[in-house]
């Protein structure tokens, strides 16, 4: 059974996520719950993360932009030509002050669930892995190996969802955040030690 404080999130952050968000966002919290369980990590922290790391996401671009700028959040070049990008380091924010999450581990994992960043924590990871692996996630290149692979290895799965994501990127010929080339950079160098 959830806690009252997290049954009071979840309500709260159903309301402002459209359907289909608040069904990924559901997926998420429970397998970021599943991914603690298995590292040993406080189950309620990476709940909180899960449930609250897309709180921004149904946020227009216009509107992102504008509240980073109004609360002093900057906004790279990256961000500015992408806004969806902003959700992360707003969602945080949003965090803070709306739901008042005061754990500053739980702020920088919904802060960096996106691009990720170079030694990021057991928490951190976990969101960021949750976030591509949830069960209902449409199926992404080499998805049964990186769900394999987080149940053993974070580092490892790290290493992978992040080479992909590049691998995506510049097909797409998508914008790529400097942030992602470096945390991919780290960890790549962490499996060469």
């Amino acid at each position: 059974m959830m806690n009252e404080r997290l049954a009071a999130m979840q309500k709260k952050v159903k309301k402002h996520l459209d359907a289909q968000r608040y069904q990924h966002t559901m997926g998420v919290m429970y397998t970021a719950g599943a991914l603690a369980m298995r590292y040993e990590i406080e189950l309620e922290k990476a709940l909180t993360a899960g449930l609250l790391h897309d709180c921004a996401k149904c946020i227009s671009s216009k509107q992102k932009i504008k509240l980073c700028r109004k609360n002093d959040i900057p906004v790279s070049e990256v961000e500015a030509a992408n806004p969806g990008l902003l959700h992360a380091k707003l969602g945080a924010y949003i965090a803070e002050k709306k739901y008042h999450i005061k754990e500053p581990e739980i702020l920088c994992a919904i802060r960096c669930h996106t691009t990720g960043r170079p030694a990021m924590s057991t928490l951190d990871k976990i969101i960021y892995i949750a976030d591509y692996i949830e069960p209902g996630r449409p199926p992404l290149p080499n998805m049964p190996v990186v769900r394999k692979l987080a149940f053993q290895d974070l580092d490892a799965c790290m290493r992978r969802l992040l080479e992909d994501s590049l691998v995506y990127l510049e097909s797409k010929n998508m914008p790529i955040d400097p942030i992602t080339e470096r945390t991919y950079q780290y960890y790549r160098n962490l499996d060469e030690d």
